[in-house]
Protein backbone atom coordinates (compact mmCIF):
# COMPACT_ATOMS: atom_id res chain seq x y z
CA UNK A 1 0.00 0.00 0.00
CA UNK A 2 1.45 3.27 -1.18
CA UNK A 3 -0.08 6.22 0.97
CA UNK A 4 1.02 9.07 -2.20
CA UNK A 5 0.15 12.06 -1.67
CA UNK A 6 -1.98 11.03 1.49
CA UNK A 7 -1.38 12.17 5.01
CA UNK A 8 0.56 9.39 7.13
CA UNK A 9 0.23 9.21 10.52
CA UNK A 10 3.47 7.70 12.09
CA UNK A 11 3.85 5.93 15.65
CA UNK A 12 7.52 5.10 17.05
CA UNK A 13 8.37 3.72 20.85
CA UNK A 14 11.59 4.04 22.09
CA UNK A 15 13.29 1.24 24.55
CA UNK A 16 15.94 2.55 26.84
CA UNK A 17 18.03 0.54 29.60
CA UNK A 18 20.87 1.89 30.90
CA UNK A 19 19.98 4.65 33.48
CA UNK A 20 21.99 7.28 31.11
CA UNK A 21 19.95 6.45 28.26
CA UNK A 22 16.68 7.10 30.62
CA UNK A 23 17.90 10.34 31.10
CA UNK A 24 18.89 11.24 27.79
CA UNK A 25 15.35 10.12 26.92
CA UNK A 26 13.67 12.06 30.03
CA UNK A 27 15.37 15.45 29.16
CA UNK A 28 14.59 14.83 25.50
CA UNK A 29 10.98 15.31 26.73
CA UNK A 30 11.79 18.93 26.69
CA UNK A 31 14.97 19.48 24.08
CA UNK A 32 13.28 17.50 21.08
CA UNK A 33 10.58 20.38 20.69
CA UNK A 34 12.90 22.35 18.67
CA UNK A 35 14.22 20.07 16.02
CA UNK A 36 10.57 18.73 15.59
CA UNK A 37 9.02 22.29 15.33
CA UNK A 38 11.22 22.87 12.41
CA UNK A 39 10.80 19.31 10.58
CA UNK A 40 9.57 19.94 7.16
CA UNK A 41 6.44 18.89 6.53
CA UNK A 42 5.58 17.83 9.99
CA UNK A 43 2.02 18.96 10.91
CA UNK A 44 1.45 17.40 14.43
CA UNK A 45 3.46 15.70 17.15
CA UNK A 46 3.36 14.73 20.61
CA UNK A 47 6.18 13.42 23.09
CA UNK A 48 5.06 10.58 24.90
CA UNK A 49 6.04 9.28 27.68
CA UNK A 50 4.50 5.68 29.05
CA UNK A 51 2.72 3.87 31.82
CA UNK A 52 3.55 0.41 33.31
CA UNK A 53 2.15 -2.91 32.11
CA UNK A 54 -1.78 -2.91 32.31
CA UNK A 55 -2.42 0.92 32.10
CA UNK A 56 -0.83 1.41 35.51
CA UNK A 57 -0.50 5.19 35.70
CA UNK A 58 2.33 4.79 36.99
CA UNK A 59 5.66 6.20 34.57
CA UNK A 60 7.37 3.36 32.89
CA UNK A 61 10.97 4.82 32.60
CA UNK A 62 12.37 2.80 29.66
CA UNK A 63 9.99 3.60 27.21
CA UNK A 64 9.18 6.47 25.25
CA UNK A 65 6.78 7.66 22.51
CA UNK A 66 7.03 10.01 19.52
CA UNK A 67 3.64 10.71 17.51
CA UNK A 68 3.70 12.55 13.99
CA UNK A 69 1.04 13.68 11.50
CA UNK A 70 2.70 13.80 8.06
CA UNK A 71 1.66 15.83 5.22
CA UNK A 72 2.79 12.50 2.93
CA UNK A 73 4.80 9.50 3.24
CA UNK A 74 7.36 11.26 1.75
CA UNK A 75 8.53 13.72 4.16
CA UNK A 76 7.84 10.70 6.91
CA UNK A 77 10.85 8.73 4.91
CA UNK A 78 12.90 11.72 4.83
CA UNK A 79 12.71 12.16 8.30
CA UNK A 80 13.44 8.69 9.35
CA UNK A 81 16.03 8.65 6.70
CA UNK A 82 18.07 12.12 7.33
CA UNK A 83 16.91 13.43 10.53
CA UNK A 84 19.69 14.10 12.83
CA UNK A 85 17.19 13.88 16.15
CA UNK A 86 15.54 10.50 14.36
CA UNK A 87 20.03 9.50 14.25
CA UNK A 88 20.11 10.92 17.68
CA UNK A 89 17.26 8.92 18.92
CA UNK A 90 17.92 5.42 17.53
CA UNK A 91 21.66 5.84 18.81
CA UNK A 92 20.78 6.29 21.96
CA UNK A 93 18.10 3.87 22.47
CA UNK A 94 18.14 -0.23 22.64
CA UNK A 95 15.01 -0.75 20.23
CA UNK A 96 12.84 1.35 18.20
CA UNK A 97 9.45 0.46 16.61
CA UNK A 98 7.90 2.70 13.52
CA UNK A 99 4.02 2.24 12.67
CA UNK A 100 3.06 4.16 9.72
CA UNK A 101 -0.90 4.48 9.52
CA UNK A 102 -3.50 5.84 7.40
CA UNK A 103 -6.53 7.42 9.39
CA UNK A 104 -9.53 5.70 8.74
CA UNK A 105 -11.88 8.01 11.47
CA UNK A 106 -10.82 10.35 14.12
CA UNK A 107 -13.28 12.15 16.69
CA UNK A 108 -13.22 15.20 19.16
CA UNK A 109 -9.97 17.36 20.23
CA UNK A 110 -6.48 16.74 20.55
CA UNK A 111 -5.07 20.04 22.32
CA UNK A 112 -7.70 22.13 20.74
CA UNK A 113 -8.20 20.58 17.59
CA UNK A 114 -8.51 17.46 14.78
CA UNK A 115 -4.77 16.77 13.52
CA UNK A 116 -5.99 13.70 11.43
CA UNK A 117 -6.96 13.81 8.08
CA UNK A 118 -8.86 10.52 6.81
CA UNK A 119 -7.07 8.68 4.14
CA UNK A 120 -8.23 8.10 0.84
CA UNK A 121 -6.31 5.17 -0.17
CA UNK A 122 -6.85 2.76 2.62
CA UNK A 123 -6.61 -1.13 1.56
CA UNK A 124 -10.03 -2.96 1.49
CA UNK A 125 -7.88 -6.16 2.09
CA UNK A 126 -5.84 -4.85 4.81
CA UNK A 127 -7.69 -6.26 8.32
CA UNK A 128 -5.49 -4.67 10.77
CA UNK A 129 -7.36 -1.81 13.02
CA UNK A 130 -5.24 0.82 14.76
CA UNK A 131 -6.71 2.47 17.80
CA UNK A 132 -5.70 5.97 19.76
CA UNK A 133 -7.76 6.78 22.26
CA UNK A 134 -6.46 10.10 24.21
CA UNK A 135 -7.92 12.06 27.30
CA UNK A 136 -7.30 14.53 29.45
CA UNK A 137 -8.86 14.13 33.26
CA UNK A 138 -10.39 16.52 35.15
CA UNK A 139 -8.66 17.29 38.58
CA UNK A 140 -11.35 16.70 40.66
CA UNK A 141 -11.90 12.83 39.02
CA UNK A 142 -8.13 11.82 38.80
CA UNK A 143 -8.89 8.80 41.96
CA UNK A 144 -11.99 7.38 41.16
CA UNK A 145 -10.69 7.14 37.41
CA UNK A 146 -7.47 5.80 37.96
CA UNK A 147 -9.33 3.14 40.89
CA UNK A 148 -11.87 2.37 37.70
CA UNK A 149 -9.08 1.41 35.15
CA UNK A 150 -7.93 -1.91 35.74
CA UNK A 151 -12.25 -3.05 35.80
CA UNK A 152 -12.42 -1.57 32.31
CA UNK A 153 -9.45 -3.10 30.85
CA UNK A 154 -9.61 -6.70 32.33
CA UNK A 155 -11.45 -8.10 29.08
CA UNK A 156 -7.77 -7.09 27.16
CA UNK A 157 -5.99 -9.56 28.31
CA UNK A 158 -8.81 -12.01 26.89
CA UNK A 159 -9.39 -10.91 23.77
CA UNK A 160 -7.39 -13.27 21.23
CA UNK A 161 -7.61 -10.03 18.40
CA UNK A 162 -5.48 -7.72 20.54
CA UNK A 163 -1.99 -7.37 18.61
CA UNK A 164 -0.57 -4.59 20.75
CA UNK A 165 -1.05 -2.54 23.20
CA UNK A 166 1.00 0.58 25.28
CA UNK A 167 -0.54 3.44 28.08
CA UNK A 168 0.51 6.61 26.50
CA UNK A 169 0.71 10.21 27.66
CA UNK A 170 2.02 13.53 27.55
CA UNK A 171 1.86 14.46 31.51
CA UNK A 172 1.67 11.39 34.14
CA UNK A 173 -1.74 10.46 35.47
CA UNK A 174 -3.37 13.77 33.52
CA UNK A 175 -3.15 13.13 30.15
CA UNK A 176 -3.17 9.94 29.00
CA UNK A 177 -3.67 7.77 25.85
CA UNK A 178 -3.84 4.19 25.35
CA UNK A 179 -3.03 2.80 21.62
CA UNK A 180 -3.59 -0.59 20.53
CA UNK A 181 -3.37 -2.81 17.63
CA UNK A 182 -6.29 -5.51 16.25
CA UNK A 183 -5.88 -8.31 14.35
CA UNK A 184 -9.25 -7.00 12.66
CA UNK A 185 -12.56 -4.73 13.31
CA UNK A 186 -14.23 -7.75 14.85
CA UNK A 187 -11.83 -8.09 17.48
CA UNK A 188 -12.27 -4.29 17.72
CA UNK A 189 -15.83 -4.53 18.21
CA UNK A 190 -16.13 -7.37 20.12
CA UNK A 191 -14.14 -5.81 23.15
CA UNK A 192 -15.48 -1.78 22.14
CA UNK A 193 -19.50 -2.96 22.26
CA UNK A 194 -19.37 -6.70 23.33
CA UNK A 195 -17.73 -6.17 26.80
CA UNK A 196 -20.03 -5.81 29.98
CA UNK A 197 -16.51 -3.73 31.62
CA UNK A 198 -15.87 -1.70 28.94
CA UNK A 199 -19.47 -0.79 28.40
CA UNK A 200 -19.81 -0.17 32.30
CA UNK A 201 -17.06 2.25 31.70
CA UNK A 202 -18.23 4.03 28.78
CA UNK A 203 -21.82 4.62 30.61
CA UNK A 204 -19.29 6.12 33.46
CA UNK A 205 -17.94 8.91 31.42
CA UNK A 206 -21.08 10.18 30.27
CA UNK A 207 -22.42 10.54 33.55
CA UNK A 208 -19.14 11.68 35.26
CA UNK A 209 -17.90 13.60 32.81
CA UNK A 210 -14.27 12.90 33.83
CA UNK A 211 -12.51 14.35 30.27
CA UNK A 212 -11.57 17.75 29.93
CA UNK A 213 -10.73 16.95 26.46
CA UNK A 214 -11.06 13.37 24.82
CA UNK A 215 -10.13 12.08 21.12
CA UNK A 216 -10.64 8.52 19.68
CA UNK A 217 -9.38 8.00 16.36
CA UNK A 218 -8.87 4.97 14.29
CA UNK A 219 -6.31 4.17 11.47
CA UNK A 220 -5.18 1.24 9.18
CA UNK A 221 -1.48 0.26 9.90
CA UNK A 222 0.36 -0.23 6.43
CA UNK A 223 4.28 -0.83 7.62
CA UNK A 224 5.67 -1.48 10.20
CA UNK A 225 9.87 -1.01 10.72
CA UNK A 226 12.48 -1.83 13.47
CA UNK A 227 11.66 -4.27 16.29
CA UNK A 228 9.90 -4.71 19.93
CA UNK A 229 10.80 -7.30 22.14
CA UNK A 230 13.36 -8.38 19.61
CA UNK A 231 10.65 -8.97 16.84
CA UNK A 232 8.69 -6.95 14.03
CA UNK A 233 4.93 -7.07 15.50
CA UNK A 234 3.24 -7.04 12.43
CA UNK A 235 5.63 -8.75 9.51
CA UNK A 236 2.04 -9.55 8.06
CA UNK A 237 1.59 -5.87 6.89
CA UNK A 238 4.10 -6.52 4.21
CA UNK A 239 1.63 -8.70 2.82
CA UNK A 240 -0.29 -5.50 1.44
CA UNK A 241 2.56 -3.21 0.72
CA UNK A 242 2.88 -2.45 -3.24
Amino acid sequence: MNMGADQVTTLTFFRYSSLKQKLWAFWMMQFAHGPLSRTKGLQFYKLLGSGKVGFNPLPDWSVYGLLQVWENEEKANSFFDTSDLMESYQRKSTEQWTLYMGNISAKGKWSGSNPFIESNTLSEHNPYISVITRATIKLRWLIRFWNYVPTSRQPLTTNKGLVFTKGVGEAPFIQMATFSIWRDKESLMDFAYRSKAHRKAIEKTRQLDWYGEEMFSRFQPYKSMGTWNGKDPLPELRTYLK
